[in-house]
Parts: C-alpha cells; structure tokens; sequence
C-alpha cells in the first residue's frame, strides 16, 4: 500500500471548478502510487483566513491519516508565504509533506526542506517589509495632502454612538453600573456621556 494523502484543489470565485486540479491530481496520486484517503474541494480567495476545507486536511494531518498532501501549485494551498511556512512547519511536526503537482516536495526534515523553508522565511520576511514601506509612505503621502490621521481631539465614534440609550437607560432609573455593563462600555464612560448632557442642559 503507498502512502495516504489528501487531495486538496482551491479555486477563488463560484465561476470556477475544481474538477481540472482534481483530475489531474488523482492521475498524478495514481502515477506516484498514493493512496488517496479524501478529495477536498474549496471556493475562497487566496487571502482569505477561514478555509474549512483545507482546515480538515490539517485535521487529518494531526490525527495522522495522512503522509502528504497533494495539490496543484503552493499558492493554492498557502495565503500567503508567512501562512505557506506556518502550515509547513504545523504539517512536518506531524510528519506530514506537502508535494505540489510538479513533484517538489516540501520535507522541512529533509536537508532540501529546510533550505526551501530558509528561502520562503527570507520571502516572508521582505513581502512584510514591503507592506510595512507601503503603510508608511501612504500614510506620508497622506499627510502631505493635509490629511488628518486617527482619531482627532474631541472625537468619541463609539461614545457619541451610544450615548442616546444610555440618556435613555439613565431616564428609566437605570444605574451607571448596569448601563455601562448592559451596553459593553466602562463605567467611566456612561459618566462622561451623561456629563456633557448636563453641559448641553
């Protein structure tokens, strides 16, 4: 018998199928002598955190009902690289390999592995640096258009928000205490909202 794996096969949007990256990952499992234990199937863009499917080849891994995991290319497998690495590393401590369909092999206990993780680290890290330099020049850019960040002075989004239920809850005889824990504020805040009603008053 060879060794089990998961078929796992991700397109991004409703308009497109899995039915491709399967058939040619069952040929391929087939040609290598796997023994394919489940076809998992998903529909979500690249970036996006929850992927039930994929969740439940990792599952299979930890329980160990599986020795690799077949797909297509890497990208439809990770979110991105730092993910690709995270979910490496979660699948070795399992003894579990990653084997894209053109036959790459991610072992991160094999010394071909740990240079592939070594390189991928380094990709992490500048596609992190990358958007850091990003965020900042947007924010400089931003500025030089006169443009104010964050919250300004006198601003209480959130406060200002609530403050009509919690002059209502004060009116029925509510106290600060119930209000603020009712309403998933602090204390301290129900009295500044009803401080500057007195103000207003």
């Amino acid at each position: 018998m060879g060794r089990r794996a998961a078929i796992y096969a991700r397109v991004s949007t409703t308009d497109q199928s899995c039915d491709r990256q399967v058939a040619e990952l069952t040929a391929f499992a087939d040609r290598g002598g796997y023994e394919v234990v489940g076809v998992f199937r998903e529909t979500a863009p690249g970036t996006r955190a929850n992927r039930a499917a994929r969740n439940r080849v990792i599952d299979l891994a930890q329980a160990r009902k599986i020795d690799a995991v077949l797909v297509t290319e890497l990208s439809r497998w990770g979110r991105s690289t730092q993910d690709l690495l995270d979910t490496l590393h979660r699948l070795a401590a399992w003894r579990v390999s990653v084997i894209a369909l053109s036959g790459m092999t991610f072992e991160l206990d094999s010394p071909h592995g740990r240079m592939m993780a070594t390189l991928l680290a380094g990709i992490a890290q500048f596609e992190r640096d990358l958007l850091s330099e990003r965020v900042r020049s947007g924010l400089a850019a931003a500025r030089a258009r006169g443009k104010k960040l964050g919250r300004q002075p006198g601003q209480r989004p959130k406060s200002d928000k609530l403050a009509p239920k919690v002059i209502e809850a004060v009116k029925q005889g509510r106290s600060y205490r119930w209000i603020a824990h009712d309403l998933g504020i602090s204390k301290n805040t129900v009295l500044d909202i009803m401080k500057r009603q007195r103000e207003k008053s």
